[in-house]
């Protein structure tokens, strides 16, 4: 019964583990991204900036989220460094997130605004692409510890269930 209680808890620990690898995976994937939030109106922007070097990014991406859209209010705008405009539209789905080149090292600039007077919330990020085989590799090993984890725990559970069925 010890060495059962034992073998629960290592299991338990293994669930724990995959989620712990999991949100510290999902903070170093997202390393360098600045993220900003806040009301945008005719009156309000939200303006995030993020520091892009071409040698070491050469792709960024931006996201933009819109809590309540209304078709045509929200438009996004992405600056190079010298101010000249990447990218310029309006936001027309809850989210959006795109890759953009970085042809020149220094502040990119994501600004979002709104053009009627009522305030809408927006959530919007900027830097540089993760890494994919980073992301994939910690993604890999957070699933699989929480799939081993959960298997444990369900043979040991059916095993308790057998065996009480045998000494009743």
């Amino acid at each position: 019964m010890q060495k059962l209680g034992s073998v629960v808890i290592v299991f338990g620990l293994l669930i724990v583990s995959g989620l712990v690898v999991s949100i510290v995976g999902n903070q170093f994937t997202l390393d360098g991204i600045i993220q900003g939030n806040g009301e945008v109106s005719s009156s309000q922007t939200v303006t995030i900036s993020a520091d892009l070097d071409k040698d070491e990014t050469p792709i960024g991406i931006f996201a933009v989220q819109v809590m309540d859209l209304k078709e045509n209010t929200i438009r996004m705008k992405l600056l190079d460094p010298s101010g000249i405009e990447i990218t310029s539209r309006y936001v027309n789905d809850d989210t959006v997130e795109e890759k953009f080149d970085v042809l020149e090292a220094g502040i990119h600039e994501l600004i979002i605004h709104g053009s009627n007077d009522e305030g809408i919330y927006v959530t919007g990020a900027i830097g540089p692409l993760p890494d994919a085989s980073k992301k994939f590799i910690i993604s890999i090993v957070s699933t699989s510890t929480l799939v081993i984890g959960m298997i444990g725990l369900l043979v040991v559970g059916a095993y308790e269930i057998k065996n009480r069925k045998r000494s009743v």
